[in-house]
């Protein structure tokens, strides 16, 4: 009897703790979002349900780069923090460096999502660092912002391995990863030249916004609960006379653009060279599927070779 008591005991105390953990967390914005796997290939599945023209991401390693895979750049409490670092084997001169942040709401994806984007910049005489950052089920903002910049300080103190011209230095990403990028890259502090925003609002308090639970989970706690986070992560709060030239790479879907005119119109105003794209007819994520990709990495190359080049 004392054992059946012991074990309605615990049952009892486990489903109050998980009704307290579940109702505290949805009250403060934290209930956590179902993570998918986030990678190119399981993006093209999905996409080519409606779009059955399109075809997966598959190109050889080009012949004129060298690949380090794995490189520890940091090293956070036992935590090793790494990136793929591409880079133009000719080192007969230097080259500008281009760091890459991976999508996934914050809480999925990996450095690998980027393999193809940052083997195709290295050919074309960038150094391309994709970098792994801590996700949001790992440490909540600003932990992803940290990585990436402790990422470019890494590559930058190795200039001379990769043949890096430091003061040539470019962010790049994609949805989530895309407002990580244009964050690091309004920072004054982090020195960058140019910021490429592939479908990322840069926004998050913005009459466009439109709030999610993968915002909520990664800013520890919806609008209203950490206004201060939301407004912190938001790059347009920071966008001015010093902000880099900056090309955005859209989709057809509007609520990836939040605060993009704006952006634009702020630099504009600073006579800072600036310039949008929509990919027409595109679903969010287009970059993961040809024909989308050759058309978002050339855009980026022509964008990147006027600002850096």
């Amino acid at each position: 009897m004392q054992l059946n008591n012991f074990h309605f005991n615990m049952s009892f105390h486990k489903l109050y703790f998980l009704f307290v953990f579940f109702v505290g967390a949805k009250a403060f914005g934290q209930t956590k979002p179902n993570a998918t796997p986030y990678t190119n290939e399981a993006t093209y599945e999905k996409l080519k349900k409606k779009h059955p023209f399109i075809t997966p991401l598959n190109r050889p390693v080009p012949a004129n780069i060298g690949i380090d895979k794995d490189v520890e750049y940091a090293n956070i409490n036992g935590l090793s923090l790494k990136a793929d670092i591409y880079y133009p084997l000719d080192k007969s001169k230097k080259y500008p460096g281009i760091a890459l942040v991976h999508g996934g709401g914050w809480i999925s994806g990996s450095k690998e999502n980027e393999k193809y984007m940052a083997q195709e910049l290295a050919s074309k005489g960038y150094v391309a660092i994709a970098v792994g950052y801590r996700l949001s089920e790992v440490a909540k903002y600003p932990a992803a912002i940290d990585d990436v910049e402790n990422a470019i300080k890494y590559v930058k103190k190795n200039k001379k391995k990769y043949s890096l011209d430091q003061k040539k230095i470019a962010v790049l990403g994609e949805s989530a990863g895309a407002q990580i990028a244009t964050l690091v890259g309004v920072k004054t502090k982090n020195k960058i030249q140019a910021i490429v925003n592939v479908d990322g609002i840069v926004s998050f308090i913005h009459p466009e916004a439109e709030e999610s639970t993968y915002a909520a989970y990664w800013l520890d706690g919806d609008r209203n609960a950490n206004l201060k986070n939301w407004t912190e992560a938001s790059p347009l709060e920071f966008v001015g006379k010093n902000t880099p030239p900056t090309l955005f790479i859209n989709s057809s879907q509007p609520r990836f653009h939040a605060g993009r005119d704006d952006m634009m119109k702020i630099l504009k105003s600073h006579n800072i060279f600036t310039e949008y794209h929509e990919i027409k007819d595109t679903p969010h994520s287009f970059w993961s599927a040809e024909p989308w990709f050759t058309e978002t990495l050339n855009l980026t190359v022509d964008f990147l070779d006027k600002t850096l080049k």
